[in-house]
């Protein structure tokens, strides 16, 4: 199965490698791909046999939102 998450609040590549580090112990997360755009969205693609509502845990834990 595969989630895309759009998340506010990055700004940087800490952002990023935090939010990869955080939806990468999720368990059932096979692989986790984040990235920033140059309008500071994030933007989450995660693979594996895992819950929306457990990535969506885990990213507003780093203190980032989620917003679809």
């Amino acid at each position: 199965m595969t989630h895309e998450l759009t998340i506010e609040g990055m700004s940087c590549g800490h952002c990023v490698s935090a939010v990869r580090e955080a939806l990468s112990k999720v368990p059932g997360v096979t692989k986790a791909d984040v990235s920033l755009d140059a309008t500071k969205v994030g933007h989450a693609r995660i693979e594996g046999d895992v819950s929306r509502e457990a990535l969506v845990h885990a990213v507003e834990a780093e203190d980032y939102r989620v917003t679809s």
